[in-house]
């Protein structure tokens, strides 16, 4: 079978565009690429990138379309008006997907993969236009693509309940966590800190920073900790989004500029460092598709507080204190015993390698092949072709 892949969301920017999405899309494609199958693939990309681990084999390749697909506009226009072309040139006869929207022109097999919801459930994150393109785009698919996959249960079941998604046509596929996730010795993480200018110990987030996010509430709770003793410094590490300024505000409101620092986008690369740095991970997201950033911390055997939302309990289970996210003082007292509790940080550490280990990008890989071979047999059907 020749599998086409719109992969047009992958990028090697190091900017944010290169995290959440980009990097299920890069994990997926170098693990299909070393699995041994007679299946050929071809991924559609703006630009090919330098990378050894998707360079060409006799059933891998990536096409490059020659167009700056960054941008949402061209992007849209070459899915919609220029991709069923290229998948009839290149002999394509199942193709999947990578970000919700699939092809109006495209009358062949189809899997379509869905991170989450979040265009439905945090319409205000979006512009009008992407958002309106997004859910119009994902109503589309769950009529017409053969499968549809998603990254958590919680994803699969926002498919089920928010667009009738038929429950036997939603396969759950879980994202992994990759090898570099791991714990490093002390010399190396203690360069890293000097590197950074990092303190010897902080309390740390990653993400977006964003109302989804959650972090005036986590705020709110470290200003609490603060005021029982004197906790280590909390740093966020990542972009900042949309009303960013709230966060701003709320630190200054509660008097906390000396002790909570920004620390910018951190590059995939660096990513392990930064966990291994930190004495706690704490993410009390709203709402996450799959959640990998407290999952990796995991495996870098980082001690985690995080919200008991959306599909955080899926990927973390009991190896981290979960929490209400909308309760400060509960988040403060899990952070507090996260930072001072001997005997539960080993706890954690422990529980925390063997649940990394139960997600492995190769599994994803395996399991999406699977879905690819089902739909071949005629196992699923679309709901509609019009």
């Amino acid at each position: 079978m020749h599998i086409g892949l719109n992969a047009q969301l992958l990028d090697f920017s190091q900017t944010y565009r290169s995290g959440g999405i980009s990097r299920y899309i890069y994990h997926l494609l170098t693990e299909l690429r070393a699995l041994a199958t007679d299946d050929r693939f071809t991924v559609f990309v703006g630009q090919a990138p330098v990378d050894a681990a998707l360079a060409p084999t006799p059933n891998f390749r990536l096409q490059p379309v020659g167009l700056p697909t960054q941008r949402p506009l061209v992007r849209i226009f070459w899915e919609q008006v220029l991709q069923p072309a290229a998948l009839r040139r290149a002999g394509v006869d199942l193709l999947h997907s990578l970000a919700f929207a699939q092809p109006l022109l495209w009358r062949g097999p189809s899997v379509v993969s869905f991170m989450d919801l979040s265009f439905l459930r945090f319409p205000g994150a979006f512009n009008r236009g992407n958002r309106l393109y997004l859910a119009s785009m994902a109503r589309v698919a769950v009529r017409r693509a053969s499968h549809l996959l998603a990254i958590s249960e919680h994803t699969r079941q926002d498919l089920i309940h928010l667009l009738g998604a038929p429950p036997e046509r939603v396969t759950v596929t879980y994202c992994g966590v990759d090898a570099s996730f791991r714990p490093l010795d002390t010399a190396t993480v203690q360069a890293y800190r000097q590197h950074r200018g990092l303190p010897e110990r902080f309390i740390l987030y990653v993400g977006t920073l964003e109302p989804r996010k959650n972090i005036p509430r986590l705020l709110e709770a470290y200003a609490l900790l603060r005021r029982r003793g004197q906790p280590p410094p909390l740093v966020l590490a990542g972009p900042r989004g949309w009303r960013h300024a709230a966060i701003d505000a709320c630190v200054a409101a509660l008097g906390l500029g000396d002790a909570v620092r920004f620390l910018g986008y951190v590059p995939a690369a660096e990513l392990p460092l930064c966990y291994n740095a930190a004495d706690v991970f704490v993410y009390p997201s709203l709402y996450e598709g799959f959640g990998l950033p407290p999952l990796e911390a995991l495996a870098c055997g980082t001690p985690v507080v995080a919200s008991n939302a959306a599909s955080l309990p899926e990927a973390l289970g009991n190896a981290a204190l979960l929490v209400d996210p909308r309760n400060p003082a509960a988040l403060a007292e899990a952070l507090e015993a996260a930072l001072t509790d001997t005997a539960l940080r080993e706890r954690l550490r422990a529980a925390g390698f063997a649940q990394a280990r139960r997600f492995s990008w190769r599994r994803t890989a395996e399991e999406t092949l699977a879905v690819y071979h089902r739909v071949q047999q005629g196992l699923w059907k679309p709901l509609a072709t019009a």
